[in-house]
């Protein structure tokens, strides 16, 4: 998955928020709060090719049930295209 928009990922008092730096910065007032699951997937981005790939890694960290993560994979994922920030 190809990331478009310059963000780092920070954690702040025990919650995570994405920080728009560079020209991002310019088009995003304010910072992303994100989950630790949403953390999760956004370390797995620069590596992820598909979907599955995140899913997959994330059942091998956390042993959950593939339907739970499927959901939550997406819903994150949607969340990012929303705001152009993956492509």
């Amino acid at each position: 998955m190809v990331i478009k928009k310059e963000f780092v990922l920070r954690e702040i008092a025990g919650d995570f928020v994405l920080v728009p730096i560079g020209k991002t910065s310019g088009e995003f007032k304010g910072l992303f709060p994100i989950t630790e699951t949403g953390a999760f997937i956004w370390n797995l981005l620069p590596e992820a090719e598909t979907e599955d790939f995140i899913i997959d890694k994330f059942i091998e960290e956390y042993d959950v049930e593939r339907e739970i993560v499927s959901a939550d994979v997406n819903e994150f994922l949607s969340y990012l295209r929303k705001y152009g920030i993956i492509d």
